[in-house]
């Protein structure tokens, strides 16, 4: 049942809007100047297919308002991090930043934030982060307890314990000046984790640390002490940062094709390409360009320049909340000229290439996580529609290059099997498709797709092997998503971020769409 817009009141002030699904998750967070005017064209009719997806399974709409567009434009990247919801940008990285947690207890320590598979962080206390290199282990927070002398102890002992004897704790479970001296370690550590100026004095200390350490030889701890003013010029804070003259710029390259983009950026220090990454997302609902680069530099440092292939929407509104968050002026340009442009001429050769050699890069991630022999530019998908032991159809979608193929799409009676077995009546289309193309030699699919679990699989492989046919098979179960692919146990989980995913529930939803409009004619004409 489609959600209905107009029994619930939207406001007209800027904010954000969050899309919640039937079991009250939120699968889609979005901004707008005006909430009015952008929740309500969800509703027209000219939209994507993919955004129509989404507002399918739309049952609730929450609205946060905000004083300003750029308010807006924070809050929903904080929220976006915070509930990852499925319709979303995420970046395919953005899970391995650690945080930190500062607990609510009456003598706190520090301790990495856990988080729930929706993003929720555990545990009472302070959340600082992200750290935007590595795992605890490489944050050396065991560096930053000694250092500050925060307990470690889960449990407050009544005596001090063989911390207090080894200089890093000042035991505030027993000496009282201790307990009075610890509000103050705990106020310092919280400066430096938010960046602020107490960073520079840590930064000495440690320094003078170091020093020490190499004079007496103990080189492990040097080296440890090293690696955590490392990971201090990491944290992602908004304190200002001093840049050389040359200084290190960013480029962006972008290539939309079927509905889905295609990023591609290279890191450049010093005139020297040192990095270089891909990212794929779809265009649903406000996804853009501008939304993919406030999201990745909520968790990458931020350059000077960063130059890309085309003006992302909003490009001033972007510039100024990037320039406020590094310290220093940022500039967005498109280079038109030189060794700039030249760099985004590659760029774009290279996603040309990707487009080129695997259409959407879905079919590729397909080709990689599925292992199969060739990127499966033709796909067949199968479902049964069943409406009582009477009508029972089947039911083919063909997608090529991972798009619908209307004119290949099939419709089966079921003709052999009686009563509701949906294992057999798999068995039978099957059997009778591909019996056909091998009558007519035509072109066989890249990869068979059946909608269920590991029975439907099982059926659809036999009916292959008894033809003499090696084509790859899958089975997708809708409840949980679940890919199962033959002679293996345990089911693949594919991120609901992949565009691969995104690919089979596409197939699979036109497969159902298309057997439930045959079961019902059907139907209709037995009625008459």
């Amino acid at each position: 049942m489609t959600f209905d817009i107009s029994k619930i009141s939207i406001p007209t002030d800027p904010g954000i809007y969050l899309m919640k699904d039937s079991d009250g998750k939120i699968i889609y967070i979005g901004k707008a100047k005006n909430l009015k005017n952008r929740v309500k064209s969800y509703f027209s009719k000219n939209q994507n297919y993919k955004t129509q997806k989404l507002v399918e399974k739309i049952s609730e709409i929450e609205f946060v308002l905000t004083d300003n567009e750029s308010e807006a434009f924070l809050l929903e990247s904080n929220m976006i991090k915070k509930y990852r919801p499925r319709f979303n940008i995420e970046l395919k990285d953005q899970q391995r930043y650690t945080y930190l947690r500062i607990s609510d207890e009456k003598y706190p320590r520090l301790l990495v934030a856990r988080r729930t598979r929706d993003g929720k962080f555990l545990g009472k206390g302070l959340t600082f982060g992200p750290f935007t290199q590595g795992s605890s282990k490489l944050l050396t927070i065991g560096t930053l307890r000694k250092a500050f002398q925060i307990r470690i102890c889960k449990t407050l002992p009544k005596k001090v314990c063989l911390e207090y004897h080894l200089g890093n704790c000042e035991g505030p479970c027993e000496f009282k000046d201790a307990q009075e001296r610890y509000p103050k370690h705990i106020s310092a550590l919280e400066d430096v984790l938010k960046g602020k100026n107490q960073t520079k004095i840590f930064t000495k200390k440690l320094e003078e640390e170091m020093r020490q350490a190499a004079q007496l030889q103990q080189f492990e701890r040097a080296k440890d002490i090293r690696d955590t003013l490392v990971r201090l010029g990491s944290l992602q804070t908004k304190q200002k940062m001093e840049y050389v003259d040359k200084s290190d710029e960013e480029y962006f390259g972008i290539g939309i094709k079927e509905q889905s983009a295609t990023v591609m950026n290279f890191r450049m220090i010093n005139g020297v390409i040192r990095d270089s990454d891909k990212f794929f997302f779809d265009l649903v609902a406000d996804n853009s360009f501008s939304n993919f680069l406030f999201q990745y530099y909520s968790t990458h440092k931020i350059p000077k320049f960063i130059l890309v292939s085309e003006i992302p929407e909003k490009k001033e509104l972007l510039e100024s909340l990037l320039s406020e968050q590094a310290g220093f002026a940022v500039q967005i340009l498109v280079p038109s000229k030189g060794k700039r442009k030249d760099v985004i001429n590659l760029i774009l050769k290279n996603i040309q290439l990707i487009h080129t050699k695997g259409g959407d890069p879905g079919l590729v991630e397909l080709k990689e996580i599925l292992n199969l022999p060739s990127i499966p530019k033709i796909i067949e998908c199968f479902d049964i529609s069943n409406h009582g032991v009477d009508f029972a159809v089947g039911s083919m979608s063909r997608f090529v290059d991972g798009m619908p193929n209307k004119s290949g799409y099939r419709k089966f009676k079921i003709k052999t099997v009686y009563g509701r077995d949906d294992f057999a009546m798999i068995g039978e289309i099957i059997k009778r498709r591909y019996y056909r193309l091998l009558e007519e030699n035509s072109e066989f699919p890249d990869l068979i797709v059946i909608d269920g679990g590991k029975g439907q699989l099982n059926a659809a492989i036999k009916s292959l092997e008894s033809l003499g046919l090696n084509v790859p098979c899958i089975s997708l179960a809708k409840e949980n998503e679940e890919v199962y692919v033959p002679k293996t146990k345990n089911p693949i989980k594919i991120s609901q971020a992949k565009p691969s995913l995104k690919i089979l529930q596409y197939a699979r939803d036109e497969t159902h769409r298309f057997g439930v409009a045959y079961n019902r004619t059907i139907r209709k004409n037995k009625i008459k």
